[in-house]
């Protein structure tokens, strides 16, 4: 399930988000710019390798973050990207810029603690930035779950009924991202070779999710007030007029300096 925008409009330009995108982008590129001799060892010196954290923990500690700009590959970094995209600029608009870059590097922390937990003894180096961004998936469901997402429709025969993307409720979008990864996850420690074999960190993403939705309240900003776009339907389509009309009646009238309630 790909997510490709989300239907939730924001006061202020997410700055953060953008520059963790272009930052991301420009990483993956230093990392392609290196020789095939070089490559692997920027991966293993920038990368988070658990054996390493365990042994040498303060020696290793700007791993945690050097990881989390690294990347395996195009797609790796595509997925990545898109779900900052989407899910980053509503968070980054109800903490403020600075608190949400702090609550976006402490979710890939604690992302990287649970993987390092899980697999204490591995060699393979991680990385990625999808800690990071699991935790602002997990404080996007808590803040808006019944924000509207528009959703890369993953049956290509519902195409020709539904069309190619579909609109689903935020909690459905996380919930099944949060439920897959921990059916891989259990599948990968069941699995007789996932103590040494590579593949993706499942449980990076469970603890970054984790981590969004446990602190998203206590840094949660001050902020305006403003109506939330609410999922009512399956379908995608053109926004009715009357609802085109009030949503911008509410942004002209929208009250200001008042604390606001993302439950809504």
């Amino acid at each position: 399930m790909i997510p490709i925008r989300d239907i939730n409009p924001t006061r202020t330009v997410p700055f953060v988000t953008y520059g963790l995108i272009v930052a991301n982008i420009l990483v993956f590129f230093w990392q392609l710019s290196a020789p095939a001799e070089i490559y692997d060892r920027l991966v293993f010196a920038f990368g988070l390798v658990p054996a390493r954290v365990v042994d040498s923990p303060v020696d290793e500690a700007f791993t945690v973050v050097s990881s989390m700009f690294m990347h395996g590959g195009w797609a790796h970094l595509g997925g990545n990207m898109m779900f900052l995209y989407v899910f980053g600029d509503n968070v980054e608009d109800v903490l403020g810029h600075r608190r949400y870059l702090g609550f976006y590097l402490v979710a890939g922390l604690c992302a990287a603690i649970a993987q390092v937990m899980v697999n204490t003894s591995s060699v393979i180096p991680m990385v990625g930035a999808s800690g990071a961004i699991a935790g602002v998936i997990g404080a996007y469901l808590l803040l808006y779950p019944m924000a509207p997402i528009q959703v890369l429709n993953p049956i290509f025969l519902l195409w020709f009924f539904l069309g190619p993307l579909l609109t689903l409720p935020a909690w459905m979008v996380a919930g099944w991202f949060f439920v897959a990864n921990l059916v891989s996850g259990v599948a990968m420690v069941a699995s007789a070779s996932a103590g040494q074999g590579g593949g993706t960190a499942f449980f990076a993403h469970l603890g970054g999710f984790v981590a969004g939705l446990w602190l998203i309240r206590p840094v949660l900003a001050e902020a305006k007030r403003r109506p939330r776009q609410q999922w009512d339907s399956w379908r995608t389509g053109p926004q009715p007029a009357r609802r085109r009309a009030l949503s911008a009646q509410h942004r002209r009238n929208s009250p200001v300096g008042r604390r606001p309630d993302p439950w809504l």
